[in-house]
């Protein structure tokens, strides 16, 4: 059965609304999809994890984030913190034990505020980071930066600004709540410690998040365990076959290491 005929479950967030989510049950790590602004769970990359988590039986699953896909909820009163306490409510009802968490765009964001959170926590969840056109603090660094002088008035006037979208007929919203949790929520203000394994994908194409701000997001990142790929043709989207291949390989790399350390640690035990 196709991914878009498989009807979601749901979770509720504790705010009254039920976020969608869908899974494959198989071994840890689990592998957690985290979609990028505006996306849903059923683009191409995240079904091509659930097809690929079938056939080699890891745990999979992908949500949808307040506002998103079939998800409850406004998408103009989504921030990244709210979005990032609904993948949170989502993998901590769902999942245990080792996860990889896999961001795409603002998904790394979500990704890598969830890794600090755990951490802070004393959490040893975290078995991996994929981060895909990663684009943590995009609202300070690329948004704010580009605002036009009639932008400005708009968002102080209506509390949102609409742009049009290259990847379909609606417009692409930013709302003042949206850039002011931004700044909050910043991860690219001191050295970003996870305490594992990271590989990013950047394509030097992306026309939506500069492969600049992936080489930014590094100088921020511990030196051990760090994986950089550059794709010189690749767009934001990443979703060509060659790109999805390199997605499978680089995870297929984390799991392995991860079911490695594992290993090392129940045989030391």
């Amino acid at each position: 059965m196709s991914d878009s005929r498989i009807p979601p479950q749901f979770h509720e967030n504790g705010k009254g609304e039920r976020l969608a989510f869908l899974e494959v049950a198989g071994k840890t790590p689990t592998v957690v999809w985290l979609g990028g602004y505006g996306s849903d769970m059923r683009g191409t990359k995240a079904e091509h994890l659930a097809a690929l988590a079938a056939r080699d039986g890891f745990g999979f699953l992908r949500l949808d984030y307040s506002g998103h896909g079939e998800s409850d909820g406004a998408f103009r009163d989504g921030t990244i913190s709210k979005w990032t306490e609904d993948a949170l409510s989502v993998i901590e009802a769902r999942t245990q034990g080792p996860a990889i968490l896999v961001g795409s765009s603002m998904g790394a964001w979500i990704a890598l505020r969830i890794a600090r959170d755990w951490r802070a926590q004393g959490a040893s969840r975290l078995a991996g980071l994929l981060l895909l056109a990663p684009a943590p603090d995009f609202t300070t660094r690329l948004v704010e930066p580009s605002l036009t002088s009639a932008e400005c008035v708009s968002l102080e006037r209506d509390g949102f600004i609409a742009r049009p979208s290259e990847y379909g007929p609606e417009p692409t919203i930013y709302t003042q709540a949206l850039l002011d949790d931004g700044s909050k929520a910043a991860v690219m203000d001191e050295p970003i410690v996870v305490g594992c394994p990271i590989h990013i994908i950047q394509g030097m194409e992306d026309a939506d998040v500069p492969h600049t701000h992936a080489l930014e997001l590094v100088s921020y990142l511990p030196g051990d365990g760090l994986t950089l790929t550059l794709v010189a043709d690749g767009d934001h989207r990443l979703s060509r076959p060659e790109d999805l291949r390199r997605m499978e390989n680089a995870l297929g790399e984390l799991i392995r290491a991860a079911r490695e350390r594992d290993q090392s640690r129940t045989t030391a035990e």
